[in-house]
């Protein structure tokens, strides 16, 4: 008897995945609830648990396909199994690269390969294989004046689904008829092209680059700068750092101190917390701070929430989970939604200077920067200390000049005299 392995709940408006790696074969021996398969979300990735212990028949999905919530990825039956059966065959590159080569285009600002902008001209049953538009993304395209040729499909048999229509849009797709759509990337040079490797994004690199572009496209967003003599918080943070660790069991950083600033600099300024809904203003009076990582597949944003009600050993142990979570790939989609600001930490790759993208809807982007040793003028002497560039990007349609610089003037003065944030000044 057989145990089908079926797609599994991937949370709240998230409809289908793509099989982003089997870790067994047909033939292989798969104990209950052992990791399968792994499943790439536009959010996050999903692991998939054996349903039963056996031998993995048949893998009816491949690497690369997209799949429905409750699809059928294959079937486990009964028996020891001895691993020798071959691995399921896979497209061969090379022949993805002939088909995709001339028509493709793959940017961080934009998109994904294989889900291009169709030269002018052609035929929409080329874009979808014969196959019409899912519903959700012929709504879409109607709505945007798009037809079947303006986008290319990843869904089976080339079927346009409603992530490839929003992935051509952010790429410059047209929204109306009257609108030219952009170029294809011109095919290389045969020698050219065999020191090339064309890689299909994740959906999460998808996704980031969407939301990336669109929000440079929607927001008029500014980016201001200040700097933040680092010494008090090193100091106190050398002093305690050992006994914090003993008490709490979790190592006293840089992001407890600067979350708690922003906390206190929005309560203060709470345009920079507020998001805008049509033409109305939507003030949030609490602060889920989103805290960006860097991860193996991309840059992903946990949310700490209500840190403005967490003590700093409880923001540091958050972060630390959250951190843990996202690089290996465990974050689950309550983790990742409701942000009201963000705190993106370049420093810890060497970054001097920057000005952070919104992470929409959100108005405010606090960006931290390496810390390093600076002369700089303190009364009437020139001393050498540790600073650090800090960066506010924020929505100049809902934050004015003066309070994204207040705003970033008291995070600056929070850090400078640790002691604020203890006594909630």
């Amino acid at each position: 008897m057989s145990t089908e392995i079926k797609v599994p709940t991937l949370g709240e408006s998230v409809t289908e995945a793509t099989i982003g790696q089997w870790f067994k074969k047909p033939g292989d021996r798969v104990e209950l609830d052992e990791t399968i398969a792994e499943l790439e979300t536009d959010k996050v990735t999903v692991e998939v648990p054996a349903p039963a212990a056996g031998i993995l028949e048949d893998v009816a999905v491949q690497e690369g396909e997209t799949v429905g919530v409750g699809a059928v990825l294959g079937s486990i039956g009964e028996g020891e199994g001895d691993g020798s059966s071959p691995a399921p065959e896979k497209p061969k590159a090379a022949e993805a690269k002939a088909e995709t080569a001339p028509e493709t285009k793959a940017d961080y600002g934009g998109g994904a390969a294989g889900h291009a902008v169709a030269p002018a001209g052609k035929s929409g049953d080329g874009a979808s294989g014969g196959m019409s538009p899912a519903p959700s993304a012929k709504k879409i395209m109607d709505e945007k004046g798009l037809s079947d040729g303006d986008v290319e499909g990843s869904g089976r048999r080339g079927q346009v689904l409603k992530g490839d229509v929003l992935d051509a849009i952010g790429r410059g797709a047209p929204s109306s008829p009257q609108e030219t759509p952009k170029a294809a990337r011109a095919p290389s040079s045969p020698a050219e092209e065999s020191r090339e490797e064309r890689v299909k994004m994740t959906r999460l690199r998808q996704t980031i680059a969407r939301r990336l572009k669109e929000a440079q496209d929607t927001a008029a967003m500014l980016t201001t700068f200040n700097e933040v003599d680092m010494t008090a918080v090193m100091e106190l943070r050398k002093k305690y750092k050992d006994l914090f660790e003993k008490k709490h069991g979790v190592k006293l950083g840089f992001m407890g101190f600067f979350t708690k600033a922003v906390c206190h600099a929005l309560k203060e300024i709470p345009a920079v917390n507020a998001e805008i809904d049509g033409t109305d203003l939507i003030y949030k009076n609490y602060a889920h701070i989103g805290v960006a990582v860097g991860t193996p597949k991309g840059l992903v944003v946990p949310v700490v929430r209500d840190a403005d009600q967490m003590t700093i050993a409880e923001i540091e142990k958050e972060i630390g989970r959250l951190g843990v979570a996202a690089r290996d790939g465990k974050l689950a989609m309550a983790d990742m939604q409701g942000g009201t600001f963000t705190i993106s930490n370049g420093g810890v790759y060497g970054s001097l200077m920057s000005t952070p993208i919104l992470n929409a809807p959100q108005s405010g982007i606090l960006g931290m920067h390496k810390i390093q040793d600076r002369p700089v003028a303190i009364g009437g002497q020139v001393v050498i200390r540790p600073m650090m560039y800090l960066a506010l990007s924020y929505d100049h349609r809902i934050v004015d000049g003066k309070e994204a610089v207040t705003f970033l003037v008291r995070v600056k003065d929070s850090l400078e005299d640790p002691e604020r944030l203890v006594l909630d000044l």
